[in-house]
């Protein structure tokens, strides 16, 4: 039997509770991956901004421990470094005969030099190569046409856009072009009759939200209710929350409503993305040897408790994230682990089905017990996140 693939796709900023059974958002191609594979319901993230979570991803180690304790581009060197001793799962598949190729956000680290981290290939979001995908659609850099647009505008704040829906098709959109450059890299790779690992990182769902209309359309914003915790006062939180919640204070829930039908349909845009590529590995024969790990950096408010986006807030929203693990052959598919499990466990679970070296630093436990329907004795009762930003 040949050693299996490994299709990695990460969302971000991702809710966990639009993939939950009765969301209205709709997702049907990550469903039928869980539908094939296992669901993990207590999947949370180690830390709700992208640059701690997604280091403690590749280290299968805590913040605290790696040293990317903030997002790369909003502190200075001093306080957040990644610790570059520290290996990771994609140097070790790497060293294991696999072709490793990295599409996407990577917010790792500041070098942006992937080839120190175990990747053969890869291309960053916001390179030459999209524009130019851009301009062979005849688009303009950025999409222009919008139907819906919303900019926020509060004191002591710059204006941001939030969300809008625009006149594109979806070709021209960055989550298309990353998933297109990954099969790309896949249909190579298996040509050399090597293993590989493909990593596709998109920025979809994150703010703004922006999407073609035909996705917007789909979702009514008359239709969708306010979470029941919307509300909130937070008198009984910490005065950073309030404070957090205070941008949205003059936002009334028409917007809220829009941006989440915004969001539902980034949501579907993506999801679409992940359909296209199981069934480009179902017609390429690399379906039934390919491993699809799908998971978040961490999740999103989305209108609970009165809020918007992610941060120092511990709420269920912002800190849980989907995961989905779909193994080729597995017996017990559709199922449901209720087991909390923690971001940095996915680094000795991809080492463990890949039957690659283990990370010898790695804070994080194997996940591949769970999976097999088996509870470790010890194992957690308690998630754990940290937040230092």
């Amino acid at each position: 039997m040949p050693r299996p693939n490994l299709l990695f796709i990460m969302a971000e900023q991702h809710q966990a509770q639009v993939i939950d059974p009765g969301s209205p958002c709709r997702m049907p191609a990550v469903q039928a991956l869980a539908a094939a594979g296992t669901r993990f319901t207590r999947a949370y993230t180690v830390n709700a901004i992208c640059s701690p979570a997604r280091a403690s991803l590749f280290t299968g180690t805590l913040p605290t421990t790696h040293g990317m304790v903030d997002c790369t581009h909003t502190v200075e060197p001093y306080r957040a470094e990644f610790d570059a001793t520290l290996e990771t799962w994609s140097q070790r598949l790497q060293q294991a005969g696999y072709r490793t190729g990295f599409f996407g956000k990577w917010h790792v680290e500041r070098s942006n030099q992937l080839e120190r981290f175990g990747w053969d290939e890869y291309e960053l979001t916001g390179s030459p190569g999209y524009a130019e995908h851009r301009r062979s659609l005849g688009l303009p850099p950025k999409p222009e046409c919008f139907s819906l647009r919303h900019d926020v505008k509060h004191k002591g704040y710059r204006d941001f856009l939030l969300y809008g829906a625009y006149d594109e098709p979806a070709e021209g959109t960055s989550e298309h072009y990353l998933f297109s450059r990954g099969l790309d890299f896949m249909d190579r790779a298996a040509a050399t009759g090597d293993p590989w690992c493909a990593f596709i990182s998109v920025t979809a769902v994150h703010d703004p939200y922006l999407v073609p209309n035909e996705y917007y359309r789909r979702y009514d914003p008359a239709e969708i209710e306010p979470p029941a915790s919307f509300g909130d006062d937070l008198t009984d939180r910490p005065g950073i929350y309030r404070r957090m919640k205070s941008v949205w204070k003059d936002t009334p829930w028409r917007h809220f409503a829009e941006a989440t039908a915004c969001y539902y349909a980034f949501c579907s845009l993506l999801d679409d993305q992940v359909g296209r590529t199981v069934r480009h590995l179902q017609e390429t024969g690399q379906w039934e040897n390919t491993i699809v790990i799908y998971t978040a950096d961490h999740g999103e408010m989305m209108g609970a408790h009165g809020l918007l986006h992610k941060g120092v807030f511990p709420f269920e929203e912002g800190y849980r994230i989907p995961l989905v693990i779909r193994r080729p052959g597995q017996t017990e598919a559709g199922g449901e682990c209720a087991r909390l499990v923690n971001t940095h466990d996915l680094a000795p679970t991809i080492l463990d089905l890949l039957g690659a070296e283990p990370l010898p630093r790695a804070e994080g436990r194997s996940l591949l017990p769970l999976l097999d329907g088996e509870t470790p004795l010890g194992w957690r009762d308690e998630a754990y996140a940290e937040f230092q930003g």
